[in-house]
C-alpha cells in the first residue's frame, strides 16, 4: 500500500499524517488537495458507478484547519459506508462518526491549547461546518497565514467591503446571526455570516 504521510505532512501536523494515510488506504478514497472554494473547506462525494470515495481539500488551510476539515468529510464517508443515503449528510450518524473519528487525534498533543479546548466544546454538537461554530472557527483563523481579509463581523456599521468576486456591499445591521449588507451596484439586501472573509475599503460614500 502507498505511504501518503510525506505528502500529508505539508498539509496537516506530522503527527496526525500516518493516520489519515491509513484512512486513504482503508478506505479505498480518492483523496484530493483541492484549489481554493469561497464555499466550503472540503467536500465528500460518495461512490458512483466504478468511481470510488472523493474527498477533496481546500489547499490554502492552515494546518489544523485542514485536517479537521480532513476528519469531518472522513466521518462523510464512513457514514455512507454504515447508512448509504438513508440518514440527514449531518445528523446523529455523522455526528458520532466524527466525534470517534476525532477521538485520537486529541491523544497525539498536535492541537494548541485554545484549538483543543475549541474542538472538545464542539464535540458537545459537531455542526455542518467548522465555519458554523464561531468559537472554533476564530480559534483555526488565528493560525492562519497573515492576509489582507476582514470577517465582517469586525467591520463597523455602514462600512464598506467587497468580495472576491469584486462586488462592492456596504454593511448594515445585524439581524439574529447575520448581517444585513446592500450590494452598492444593486441595491439588493443580502445575508452575510459573521465570520465571512472579505476585503475592507476605506473609501466612504457622500450623501448630500
Amino acid at each position: 500500500m502507498p505511504d501518503f504521510t510525506k505528502q500529508l505532512s505539508k498539509y496537516i501536523p506530522e503527527g496526525a499524517a500516518p493516520i489519515i494515510s491509513a484512512w486513504i488506504n482503508d478506505t479505498g478514497c480518492q483523496f484530493k488537495v483541492a484549489k481554493s472554494r469561497s464555499t466550503k473547506f472540503g467536500d465528500y462525494q460518495a461512490p458512483f458507478k466504478q468511481n470510488p470515495h472523493k474527498i477533496s481539500i481546500n489547499h490554502d488551510l492552515n494546518h489544523y484547519a485542514f485536517l479537521v476539515t480532513t476528519i469531518h468529510e472522513f466521518a462523510h464517508l464512513k457514514t455512507f459506508q454504515q447508512y448509504k443515503n438513508k440518514v440527514k449528510p449531518h445528523g446523529s450518524e455523522w455526528k458520532n462518526n466524527f466525534k470517534s473519528l476525532m477521538k485520537p487525534f486529541l491523544k497525539l498533543n498536535i492541537f494548541p491549547n485554545s484549538i483543543l479546548l475549541a474542538i472538545v466544546k464542539y464535540m458537545d454538537n459537531p455542526a455542518a461546518s467548522s465555519c458554523t461554530d464561531l468559537n472554533l472557527y476564530r480559534a483555526l483563523r488565528d493560525y492562519d497565514k497573515v492576509s489582507n481579509m476582514v470577517t465582517v463581523e469586525t467591520l463597523a456599521e455602514e462600512d464598506l467591503f467587497s468580495m472576491k468576486n469584486g462586488r462592492v456591499f456596504q454593511k448594515k445591521e445585524k439581524v439574529r446571526k447575520r448581517y444585513r449588507c446592500v450590494e452598492l451596484k444593486t441595491n439588493k439586501i443580502y445575508l452575510f455570516h459573521p465570520i465571512a472573509e472579505v476585503y475592507e475599503l476605506k473609501d466612504t460614500i457622500e450623501t448630500s
